[in-house]
């Protein structure tokens, strides 16, 4: 197949496996959250950055280096195999001993058990890293999405039956449990491949002198990521941390579904033509483009239309959440700049310096947080838009470097679909409050969100934007 098919179809059967999971997990997580109190949500909150840094460890960056090179051999894929397997048990026996510690440390004994139960997650998932790592590097994500569906079926469902019959924060330790336990069952009844006993030396030195660095990036942006949940549990509350984790959890929905799913066709392909640099830039600014051009209105519709869609969701006992999440959201626009311009540092090999701006990046927010923190909680959540917007300037530099398409570039081509997002913002505001006023809340997503998307449209091919040309030629190929 040609690789601009393979992309294409990669990258729709990506999102059908993204959206059909994420609709699952949103449905659960709406249910649940009429249930499960605020409290249990942050107490999930308050182990969720030992569980991923465990995750990080036990992969050390290894299944990253599978993807990115060439000519690969059985042992290849053994020995990074056998590497997460026992540093998953290694990290487990680490967090259990830990435990303790940890829920001494938030003053929340119950977290000692719920660590310890919800980390055998991790150990569970190592035995199918890497059969997972070579469906994404042939990009069959096809088969991807037939293969994890049941998985996320089956937690959900377990979820909501716990949750009723009143298992309280167990019931989302349970479920994630179930969900890694099923994905690791159908990967290995469906994969062509099966590991062997083999360690081979070299071939771990070559992995992880690239997957090292990946691997301490990683965990320091899964700590940074997390160091708000962090503060807000220890200095405020389980319950208020429960109305962050909501709301990040809300705001990365759509992000996660758009850009993550386009993340995953995203490195394979790049790394296809990591040499062709005309090639590279030409593919990353449409795919950028084409993100950026879907995230940023549906994240201005859910922060003009938040507190509508919060008590349809959650009910009136999550409000609180919905000023959190309108500024979360703005971070979620910048999300997708981020995030492919890092990929660009990892295609070309530039673990080193994909570390060293983590390092870099990582001061600048604990001196973000530590000046914010002065200015109460919602000086934390504009401290994190602000760290979001001076990380973009890091990023962009070395990505310019490597492809010649620097952070004044990216915006020349990015701020037309920024103005018109924030034009239909407006429109969706004015309908919202002299035409929508009296009616329930599904009325006024509904057409509310219609009104926006419609204008949006209507701009966009009045404008004549390429990129929304281009999606529109993909989605009527046939």
């Amino acid at each position: 197949m040609h690789l601009r098919n393979k992309v294409i179809t990669g990258a729709l059967w990506s999102y059908v496996q993204q959206f059909g999971t994420q609709a699952v997990q949103f449905l659960v997580t709406v249910i649940l959250a009429r249930i499960i109190a605020p409290a249990d949500f942050g107490l999930i909150g308050m182990i969720m950055i030992f569980v991923g840094v465990g995750t990080a460890l036990f992969e050390g960056g290894l299944t990253n280096s599978l993807i990115r090179s060439n000519d690969l051999e059985d042992d290849d894929f053994s020995t990074v195999f056998i590497f997460n397997v026992l540093s998953s048990f290694i990290i487990y026996i680490i967090l259990f001993f830990i435990a303790p510690f940890i829920s001494n440390f938030y003053k929340q004994p119950i977290l000692t058990d719920l660590l310890r139960v919800y980390s055998i997650s991790f150990i569970i998932s190592s035995f199918a890293a890497v059969h997972n790592t070579i469906l994404v590097k042939q990009m069959k994500f096809r088969k991807i999405a037939v293969i994890t569906f049941p998985a996320v079926i089956l937690s959900g469902l377990s979820a909501v039956l716990m949750a009723f019959n009143n298992f309280g924060v167990w019931s989302l330790v349970y479920s994630a449990l179930i969900n890694a336990f099923f994905t690791t069952l159908i990967l290995w009844f469906n994969a062509d491949w099966k590991p062997k006993l083999i360690f081979n030396k070299e071939k771990f030195r070559l992995h992880f002198e690239y997957g090292n660095k990946m691997m301490i990036s990683s965990v320091l942006d899964i700590i940074f990521v997390n160091l708000y949940q962090i503060v807000i549990g220890k200095i405020y509350s389980a319950t208020l941390l429960g109305y962050y984790t909501r709301a990040n959890s809300l705001m990365m929905l759509p992000v996660t579904n758009i850009s993550g799913a386009l993340n995953k066709v995203a490195f394979p392909t790049f790394s296809q033509m990591q040499n062709d640099e005309q090639k590279l830039r030409s593919t990353y600014k449409k795919m950028m483009l084409m993100v950026i051009y879907t995230v940023t209105p549906v994240m201005v519709i859910m922060i003009v239309l938040g507190e509508n869609l919060v008590v349809f969701l959650f009910t009136d006992k999550w409000l609180p959440v919905v000023p959190v999440f309108q500024i979360l959201c703005v971070t979620g626009i910048l999300y997708p700049l981020h995030l492919y311009n890092l990929i660009i540092l990892q295609v070309k090999g530039k673990s080193g310096l994909f570390l060293y701006l983590e390092i870099i990046k990582k001061i600048l927010a604990v001196v973000s947080l530590v000046i914010s923190y002065f200015f109460g909680f919602y000086g934390l959540l504009w401290g994190q838009v602000i760290f979001s917007v001076l990380c973009l300037f890091i990023n962009t530099h070395y990505a310019g470097v490597f492809l010649k398409y620097n952070l004044w570039k990216q915006l020349q081509d990015l701020l037309p679909l920024f103005l018109v997002a924030l034009i239909m913002g407006a429109v969706v505001y004015f309908v919202k409050n002299y035409f929508l006023t009296n009616l329930p809340d599904f009325w006024v997503l509904l057409l509310g969100t219609v009104t926006g998307l419609i204008f949006y449209i209507f701009l966009s091919a009045i404008l004549k934007f390429s990129t929304f040309f281009e999606i529109k030629r993909i989605l009527l190929k046939k």
